[in-house]
């Protein structure tokens, strides 16, 4: 994907309008000061090289997301299974906008002030899933911190309006944190996704560096409170490997969502989207992915983990969505931080009952 420089600093897909884009800030991070790094202009090991996107049925797919002013978390984070993917005619539609109210160290999504709220954008999605015959449909966003349900409005009404034009088609949604408001993740839990997932994506001490605005038990808890509020609900996560984590901090990270009672987990190697990001700490091997699955499924008691160098959140979330049974909540059942109960950061819900349901259709 190629990227145009902005007069604000940031960066954004070429030929999109992405409103006003800011600069990631600094690409050093204390966890990294030990480490010898790899250079971003450093060849890639043969096991990440994949072919460049072009085929046919990515031109047309393209074409239909641009003719309808659609988004996809595939281009905006430079996916690299976009050429595979698309070829077989799936693509995740990334609603909400494309400018992201935070500004992950490891993430290619521009970060800013969003644009207005696009309230027409789920029907629209929904006619992109007919039109594309889809029988699973992934959805993702961007945070919008701004909004007091997150966009959680929304994503329950794209819920909705697929599963009323395409009956037979399974959806799932990544969503964001919604800053601990469980209110806002029942809304989402109440439109019946068949899969909910969000993504912890690295270890708890690279969380304060990595993932400004996230917080490491927010993330694990909220998959523990999907559970609670639906046990019949797939719940699932990712983390992304090579920013400087340590083993055992893997291993203690896949304890924490099992916890939770998480039934899947995608694992797969992290790639520096530009120079404004952190540096990539180590390649890890296929083998190396291949050893953590079979600790997740055989030790741990994933449903299942996909895990390899290319894997992202939506690879293969077709075969997964039908053939893997959700299991049993977790021993987390609520939003916690510390141990702590976590009400949204923004706006307390109990003030939102008071105001009535301001989040409805994510509105601000």
């Amino acid at each position: 994907m190629t990227t145009d420089k902005r007069a604000s600093g940031g960066y954004a897909p070429r030929g999109k309008d992405t409103g006003r884009v800011k600069p990631k800030g600094t690409a050093r991070i204390r966890a990294h000061e030990e480490l010898q790094t790899i250079d971003l202009k450093a060849r890639k090991p043969g096991w990440l090289k994949v072919r460049s996107p072009g085929g046919q049925s990515y031109l047309a797919l393209k074409g239909l997301m641009r003719t309808q002013a659609l988004h996809t978390v595939c281009e905006e984070a430079a996916c690299p299974n976009i050429g595979e993917c698309w070829e077989a005619g799936t693509a995740t539609f990334m609603i909400l906008g494309d400018v992201c109210t935070r500004a992950c160290k490891y993430c290619g999504v521009a970060h800013g002030m969003p644009e207005a709220l696009d309230e027409e954008e789920p029907g629209r999605v929904a006619e992109a899933v007919a039109a594309m015959g889809l029988e699973h449909a992934v959805i993702t966003s961007v945070n919008r911190d701004e909004l007091r349900d997150g966009g959680a409005g929304i994503y329950a009404e794209t819920i909705r309006r697929i599963h009323e034009r395409m009956p037979g088609c399974s959806v799932e949604v990544l969503i964001p944190d919604f800053k601990g408001d469980e209110a806002a993740l029942h809304k989402v839990v109440a439109a019946k996704p068949e899969i909910l997932g969000h993504n912890l994506e690295t270890v708890e001490r690279l969380y304060p560096e990595v993932r400004p605005g996230g917080r490491y038990w927010r993330s694990v808890s909220l998959l523990g409170a999907v559970k609670g509020m639906d046990p019949g609900t797939l719940t699932k996560t990712g983390l992304i490997l090579g920013m400087g984590e340590e083993e055992e901090e893997i291993r203690q990270a896949m304890v924490d969502i099992r916890r939770a009672g998480v039934d899947i987990l995608t694992l797969g190697q992290y790639l520096r989207p530009s120079a404004g990001h952190i540096p990539v700490a180590r390649w890890v091997s296929p083998e190396e992915f291949t050893q953590w699955k079979s600790l997740g499924e055989g030790g741990m008691g994933f449903a299942h983990v996909e895990s390899g160098p290319l894997v992202r959140s939506s690879y293969h979330a077709k075969e997964q969505a039908r053939y893997v049974e959700a299991g049993a909540p977790g021993e987390i059942r609520q939003v916690m931080e510390d141990d702590v109960r976590a009400p949204a950061d923004a706006l307390p819900v109990l003030a939102q009952l008071r105001i009535g349901d301001p989040g409805e259709g994510g509105g601000s």
